[in-house]
């Protein structure tokens, strides 16, 4: 296996920003020449003549000659040298690892495969379905919306939409959901069915229903919607209209096509009110810019006609067609997709019948019944909170599951600063894959991302251990012949619209917390206590055994690039030793961003919370290899790491400061650090900005910041329950001029010098104050283990974790409730007022946990 044999003496590092080469080193040390035999002052004397013949003079232009092209022979060489192992690096950066592919698993095949096949997965659009293929038929929801008295057309989710609420209250992750959007005066509930019948084609049938209500009692103001339903072919197949549409009767073809995944398939409409309808159909290989398209063609009518409609024009061969639905409020409306229409057994009528009408009424009704009893069945709920509670928990697990996505493309991987291809590119591109994936945010954060997806899944393999397994297996297919994994996906044009150009590139030097292992030393330790059913026990040991290759190359990748100096040290790869505009640098790989870190980035930092991700890796790789039987002499390395890891002595020694007791990172420091304005010439002209300034110079020393990052051993369940540093862990925790709120932990002690400090003039505090339910959660989880640990602070453990589980739940509720959506973070200071992202269902779901009294096994 890939650089998992026995632990290396010397460790692989990628050369740090501004660090010379080898080369390059050796020619600033090299001492400088002295003349043999002579004082130096005497080579400057008065200018003498010589006796030269031409043919001395020839001999000693060839010789000028030829060193000038043996020099110009070993610079180019040298230059290419350098040039062709970038290139070669950068190759390597992107070669998959040459291991058994996770997908491939005959348990991800069949059945399973096609049962997920349709979706809601284009979580970036307020209603949007795909299949779990490359290129796909895409179906989605556009509706204009009025705000100040103004048309704006709603598609894709943005925040400055200003909806009351938008989320699934529903939805469990395969064949339904029921999502509730508020637009000022206007409600929509859009309802998603997925059915496979006898005659289907591959992935079966899908319907949705959109329930149109006005919520302004001033009926005047609004009594018509205009709805778009558009369906988009990505592979360019031509979609053709149906001839009903100028006459709506009550059902309707609206659209028709054929694929080779699906077959012939075909959009039925039926609803009981009166609507009107119009058209367009586009040829466009863009699916990124649906929302200018028909912004565009219902411009261009209305400057011809006066009326915003669009055009009932039909491009040839359009692979994009779009319904303009003109409904009253209040309307209701059916919109049907049967696949494999072109079968002779196909009894079209009949299976669409099964999915419109009274018959979908009925049908949705019973799924609806369904999810609630399985909601109640797997997170028992009914004795531990109240009715407005469990409403919460049902959005945070419906809008985690609704938030699905399936995405394709190829990651841009960034080549090493100061160098480029031949061709002058800046990256290279991943190999085009796929990601089955949930996402953080729907409106700011609609694509997957790697530190996120180990806490989602906490929630995803207790409703659905399958999903979970593809969503893990996707990602660990992304794996590359080093081990790394890109943290942050960004795959295919709809995901590359919503990112900032300057935020797509990937660094393959740069980690990400290896958080996935909470969940699979989950599903190891439930294999080990018998928490599965036969089927679902065979299938999770198949996957930890095909996984445990992948796992193995991932943990050793971080063995190797993110040590330390010494034995069983980490450290953040990826920080700027430059910088002269940020407070502190950045440790974005760390997750915290901006949470504060030694001052002066160096290979001397030991950063404690990436020490304790290790020790969680290395023990979930002990526990799989153990339950594998798994005997090539790794495991035990994997055992012997993990008690190092858990050495409470040498954790002492190496990250506790004896007076506080509390536990920091250590490294080059100095609390004397400031910004000032300064005046700074750029292109002819001075600016005003603001500069880091040195008063001390920095020591290696602990970082004396208390916040998360130093409670992590306390997380990862390392002190003993009868030490006295536990003690002192909690006196933090508790204490109000440090981290408690009645809203949750602060994520910065207030004592701090960088307590809610900006970073830089236009980077406000992100990790330096602000409440996150992600290690809220893993914090309680520790408060949780120790309650029921015995020792001197058992008592004091549990009656800390009462009050900060009932402050937790009570605002993320409270939240939801006056704002219609559960946030990315929660504010301190304002009452726990929700901040950031919203909706955030990522690990803001975590608080169903939190409700159910789950938490990982330590």
């Amino acid at each position: 296996m890939s650089g998992a044999g026995s632990r290396r003496t010397s460790r692989i590092r990628g050369r740090p920003t501004g660090v010379h080469s080898d080369r390059d080193e050796a020619l600033e040390n090299r001492k400088p020449t002295r003349g043999i035999g002579k004082d130096r002052s005497q080579a400057h004397g008065p200018i003498r003549l010589m006796d030269v013949s031409v043919r001395r003079l020839l001999v000693l232009g060839f010789g000028f000659l030829a060193l000038l092209f043996i020099a110009s022979l070993v610079y180019s060489y040298s230059v290419g040298s350098e040039e062709d192992e970038v290139a070669r690096m950068a190759r390597r950066s992107v070669t998959p690892l040459h291991a058994p592919k996770m997908m491939d698993l005959p348990q991800f095949q069949g059945e399973h495969r096609e049962s997920l096949y349709w979706g809601t997965y284009r979580p970036h659009v307020y209603l949007g379905i795909r299949a779990r293929t490359p290129r796909s038929l895409i179906a989605g929801l556009m509706w204009l919306g009025i705000k100040n008295g103004q048309y704006f057309l709603r598609h894709v989710c943005d925040d400055s939409d200003e909806l009351s609420t938008y989320g699934w209250t529903d939805h469990n992750g395969r064949d339904y959901g029921r999502q509730v959007l508020v637009d000022h005066s206007i409600s929509l509930t859009t309802s998603f069915l997925k059915d496979r019948q006898n005659g289907s084609g591959y992935g079966g049938d899908w319907a949705v229903r959109v329930d149109v209500k006005n919520r302004d009692s001033d009926e005047a103001k609004q009594d018509t919607i205009h709805l778009f339903f558009y369906m988009a072919d990505e592979e360019g197949n031509s979609i053709g209209i149906g001839k009903d549409n100028d006459n709506f009767d009550g059902s309707t073809l609206l659209t028709f096509g054929s694929r080779k995944d699906v077959g012939r398939w075909e959009l039925h409409l039926e609803s009981m009110d009166d609507l009107e309808i119009h058209y367009s159909g586009f040829k466009t290989p863009h699916m990124h810019n649906l929302t200018e398209l028909v912004q565009g063609a219902l411009a261009f009518h209305a400057r011809r006609t006066g009326r915003l409609l669009l055009p009932d024009a039909y491009e040839a061969s359009s692979n994009v067609v779009v319904f303009q639905i003109i409904a009253k409020l209040q309307s209701k409306l059916d919109i049907t997709f049967i696949s494999g229409t072109g079968l002779k057994s196909s009894r079209v009528e009949e299976r669409i019948n099964q999915l419109r009408g009274m018959k979908l009424t009925s049908r949705l009704e019973e799924k609806q019944k369904d999810f609630e009893e399985r909601y109640n069945s797997v997170f028992k709920l009914k004795d531990k909170v109240d009715s407005e509670a469990l409403v919460v928990g049902r959005a945070a697990i419906g809008n985690l599951l609704g938030g699905i996505g399936y995405f394709y493309g190829q990651s841009k991987i960034s080549i090493p600063k100061g160098f480029s291809l031949k061709n002058g590119d800046k990256f290279i591109s991943y190999w085009p894959a796929a990601l089955y994936t949930a996402v953080p945010s729907r409106s700011f954060f609609p694509r997957g991302f790697l530190w996120d997806e180990g806490f989602h899944q906490l929630l995803v393999w207790r409703w659905d251990i399958s999903i979970c397994m593809d969503i893990i297996g996707h990602w660990l297919d992304l794996i590359n012949i080093d081990g790394w994994i890109p943290r942050e996906q960004i795959l295919g044009a709809e995901a590359l619209s919503k990112v900032p150009e300057e935020f797509v590139a990937q660094h393959p030097t740069n980690g990400n917390p290896p958080t996935l292992f909470l969940a699979l030393h989950d599903l190891a330790n439930g294999l080990k206590e018998r928490k599965f059913s036969t089927k679902e026990a065979t299938e999770v040991f198949a996957f930890l055994d095909r996984a445990y290759i992948r796992l193995g190359t991932w943990f050793q990748w971080f063995n190797t690039t993110q040590s330390g100096k010494a034995l069983n040290t980490f450290y953040w790869h990826g920080r700027d030793n430059t910088t002269t505009k940020e407070l502190n640098p950045k440790t974005l790989s760390s997750g915290f961003d901006d949470y504060p870190r030694a001052s002066h980035p160096s290979d001397d930092e030991r950063h404690l919370d990436l020490r304790c991700w290790m020790l969680l890796a290395a023990n979930c790789m002990h526990s799989i290899a153990e339950f594998l039987g798994a005997n090539g002499g790794l495991e035990k390395e994997y055992e012997i790491m993990a008690k190092g890891l858990q050495d409470f002595e040498i954790l002492n020694q190496m990250h506790l400061d004896d007076v506080s007791g509390a536990y920091f990172d250590f490294g080059n420091h100095t609390e004397k650090v400031r910004l000032r304005w300064r005046d700074v010439g750029v292109d002819y002209h001075v600016k005003r900005e603001l500069v880091r300034e040195v008063l001390e110079k920095p020591q290696l020393t602990l970082v004396p910041h208390i916040g998360y990052v130093g409670l992590f051993p306390f997380m990862m369940g390392i002190i003993p329950p009868a030490s006295s540093i536990l003690g002192k862990q909690m006196d933090h925790i508790s204490n109000r001029s440090t981290l408690w709120t009645d809203h949750g932990l602060r994520s910065l002690s207030r004592t701090s010098s960088l307590y809610m400090k900006r970073n830089t003039e236009h980077d406000p505090p992100y990790w330096r104050g602000p409440i996150w339910i992600n290690m809220n959660y893993m914090i309680l989880s520790a408060l949780h283990h120790y309650s029921q640990e015995d020792g001197p602070y058992k008592i004091r453990v549990k009656a800390i974790y009462d009050e900060l589980r009932s402050n937790l739940m009570r605002n993320i509720v409270r939240n939801y409730y006056e704002t219609g959506f559960l946030w990315e973070q929660y504010d301190q200071t304002n009452k726990g007022k929700g901040k950031g992202a919203h909706p955030f269902t990522g690990w803001t779901s975590l608080v169903l946990l939190i409700m159910a009294e789950v938490y990982p096994s330590l």
